[in-house]
């Protein structure tokens, strides 16, 4: 017995010896919580954001993820190696920017119960993960589930400590943080159990008092959307009336609260049960969350509010990550296009003791060279903002034109539309008149579908202005739809003038779309439903060049072309491959030459050739790693042979190590 209390005793000294490596930062949310890895919008975010945020002052990046839904689902729950793929890139500039990055299990609905079975999940997804992430940096941490509620906290503790176990027989190295039931509350703290694993930080989230943080908010019951100038502190000569649809609710009574809910003294009272909790269990404690929700909050009452919560977190010792960067509770200003150099909220910025970079107002001018607007993935700069109830996929991996993936839609029906929406808008003015085109390649399968592409214009405030469209349309008669690619290439200038749909009323053309401030981009089902029928685009781009070529010029329903393994032209040796594989490949003419390896669901790995080479036989070298060096699992993989846009396939198979 006086071992047992002997070991247990050096573990907490052990615990209490540890120092979490960072100290403050935010939460990158509305990226990698999509509900599948098709519905990523990867380059929402780029390197760019992550310099940003470091530019702050900020040393860890909190990644919500809904991790459940990047897996194939029951029974095993296998990661999506598109999710993967993504998330990879994250990882690669949180580390080569020295930028912690907490990997955030965000699979969660704040209005359904945590269900004692997600222990089946977490178990069979974390040690996915951990293994795939063991061999990089200690800069990632892994944070089991976010917000656990509506369980008890003896079931969840326990649930835990089996999702620890399933971490660490995979990785024993990297940093995890757990947290308690109860939506992660200070509250629950001490009813975690005393994990022996000395290598975890525990979390809390802190949104009181929550009728100031969460006014305005629609997603709680009931809605606290007509709820609007909640002061902090309380004062009294402020306070709002209780709207009439909230009396005789939870909201009243917290209302007439307030006056003792809402002051400085409470707000420090709380987080000093998250402090208690440290200093009596002698372990790490983090707050994942804090924030203040911006449509209906007095913004200098919200920065008061971040500055008191975060001068008190620093006194106890307990780093934080705001919720959120860009978002509902973020670091930019109502309403703006939360652009890094313009709209930033400096005394929110201030508050949170945050380097405030320098602002200048944003001045929109004219596009001087094209642009992409979507190319495998959507373009930076660009948000996704589709209204449909179809499929609609930005990753098909069926036979596209360039590199990866090209974007498939079916089943839209009348009027629904791939919207992307321009943040912030474009002026299009100079590249019409200079002879740009809009520039792409496109593929359909069914006769008789009709569709519209546009662009429009902005809404101003001018009562008789609307949102004009500019349009051309895609039928039978262009591209045909002959299940092959097609090239497009539309002069902007060639748009036609369309009207506008307002306020549910239609505008004949009056001639005043305007170039100069484009809102977004379109392609609709106009003229009716697409039923069964298939759409695929490619490499849709503004251009003054008319370049591009039709690389697949097979129709869709055919297999990739695999060679056999002694395809005399690209030939892998050994294979099927233990530890390695050599792929020689015969070249009929000198050029431009790319030799990469796919997964069998067409997700590059890794490029092993990309230069010129001279005409006649070469050999490449493959270990099976990607390109980061991580060692990828045993399957089937397709070797790709370009040269001068010519292709060629080959199978790989991994096995037996």
């Amino acid at each position: 017995m006086k071992k047992l209390i002997l070991i247990s005793f050096c573990l907490i000294l052990f615990q209490a010896g540890r120092a979490i490596p960072f100290h403050r930062g935010v939460n990158l949310t509305g990226w990698f919580q999509a509900d599948n890895a098709r519905k990523i919008q990867f380059r929402k975010f780029g390197k760019k954001d992550f310099t940003d945020i470091k530019k702050l002052g900020c040393d860890v990046v909190r990644l919500p993820v809904n991790l459940h839904g990047m897996t194939s689902g029951s029974p095993d729950y296998t990661l999506d190696p598109l999710f993967v793929s993504m998330l990879d890139s994250a990882v690669s500039w949180a580390e080569e920017l020295k930028l912690y990055l907490i990997i955030d299990n965000h699979s969660f609905d704040p209005a359904v119960n945590t269900s004692p079975d997600v222990v089946q999940i977490l178990t069979k997804v974390w040690p996915q993960l951990a293994q795939h992430y063991e061999p990089r940096s200690n800069y990632i941490i892994y944070e089991v589930l976010n917000e656990p509620h509506g369980i008890s906290n003896q079931l969840w503790g326990s649930i835990q400590q089996q999702t620890i176990n399933s971490i660490r027989s995979k990785d024993t190295r990297h940093t995890i943080i757990v947290g308690p039931s109860g939506y992660n509350s200070y509250n629950d703290l001490a009813q975690m159990p005393v994990y022996s694993d000395a290598n975890l930080i525990y979390t809390f989230h802190f949104y009181d008092p929550f009728l100031f943080t969460h006014q305005g908010a629609t997603w709680v019951s009931p809605s606290m959307e007509p709820l609007a100038g909640v002061p902090f502190p309380y004062d009294l000569a402020s306070m709002p009336a209780c709207p009439p649809s909230l009396l005789g609710t939870w909201i009243e009574s917290s209302l007439h609260n307030y006056s003792a809910d809402g002051t400085v003294g409470k707000v420090k009272s709380l987080i000093d049960i998250a402090v208690l909790f440290k200093n009596t269990r002698h372990v790490d404690v983090f707050c994942g969350e804090f924030g203040v929700y911006i449509p209906n909050s007095d913004t200098a009452d919200r920065a008061n509010w971040y500055a008191i919560v975060r001068e008190y977190l620093e006194e106890k010792d307990i780093p934080w990550t705001t919720w959120d960067y860009k978002g509902g509770f973020g670091l930019f200003k109502k309403g703006s296009d939360e652009l890094f150099e313009s709209d930033l909220n400096v005394p929110l910025l201030t508050a949170l003791n945050f380097t405030v970079p320098e602002q200048h107002p944003y001045v929109l001018h004219p596009d001087t060279v094209g642009f992409r607007i979507y190319d495998d993935y959507v373009a930076q700069g660009i948000n996704e903002a589709s209204y449909t109830s179809s499929t609609l996929d930005y990753y098909s991996t069926l036979l596209p034109n360039n590199d990866n993936f090209c974007l498939y839609w079916t089943g839209g029906p009348q009027y629904s539309a791939i919207v992307l929406d321009f943040v912030p808008d474009k002026d299009l003015s100079r590249l019409v008149s200079s002879g740009y085109a809009l520039d792409m390649i496109v593929r359909g399968n069914g006769s008789g579908m009709k569709m519209d592409i546009r662009f429009i214009d902005t809404k101003t405030n001018d009562p008789n202005d609307h949102p004009w469209r500019r349009r051309i349309t895609l039928s039978d008669a262009m591209p045909g739809w002959d299940k092959r690619w097609h090239h497009l290439h539309v002069p902007l200038k060639d748009f036609a003038e369309h009207g506008s749909w307002d306020n549910n009323t239609w505008y004949e053309p009056e001639g005043k779309f305007d170039w100069s401030a484009i809102d977004r981009f379109e392609i609709v089902a106009e003229y009716g439903s697409f039923d069964n029928k298939e759409v695929w685009f490619d490499n849709v781009i503004i251009t003054n060049q008319d370049t591009a070529t039709v690389l697949q010029p097979g129709p869709i329903g055919i297999k990739e072309p695999v060679a056999n393994d002694d395809h005399p032209s690209l030939a892998p040796r050994p294979n099927p491959m233990n530890v390695s594989t050599t792929i020689s490949f015969n070249l009929q003419e000198s050029g431009p030459v790319r030799l990469s390896v796919y997964t069998a669901m067409g997700i590059r790995v890794i490029d092993l050739v990309d230069g010129f080479f001279a005409k006649g036989a070469h050999t490449a070298a493959w270990d099976g790693r990607d390109d980061h060096g991580n060692m990828l699992p045993d399957g089937i993989y397709i070797c790709r042979l370009t040269c001068n846009k010519k292709m060629e396939y080959c199978k790989l198979i991994r096995a037996g190590r």
